[in-house]
């Protein structure tokens, strides 16, 4: 159960961040990759600055953080903004 939660968890993070930084999705696998990479991520960066979530929503928000910034780098090394 606790894998489908983290698909879907990156399925959405992916969606939110795809919609946010490009104005559209990236279809279903591509979100899920999207949100599950982006979580990793999110994670990572979450524990460096000291910040804690807990609960759904505060992996939803870890995850579309960590899916936007990795967004954002994959733009910049593309050289779009």
């Amino acid at each position: 159960m606790g894998l489908i939660w983290f698909l879907l968890i990156g399925l959405v993070a992916g969606f939110l961040a795809g919609t946010i930084m490009k104005g559209r999705g990236f279809g279903l696998l591509g979100n899920i990759l999207v949100g599950i990479v982006g979580a990793v991520l999110g994670g990572f960066v979450f524990r460096i600055l000291g910040l804690h979530s807990t609960g759904l929503i505060g992996s939803l928000v870890t995850a579309t953080v960590g899916a936007i910034l990795l967004l954002f780098l994959v733009g910049l090394i593309r050289g779009k903004r």
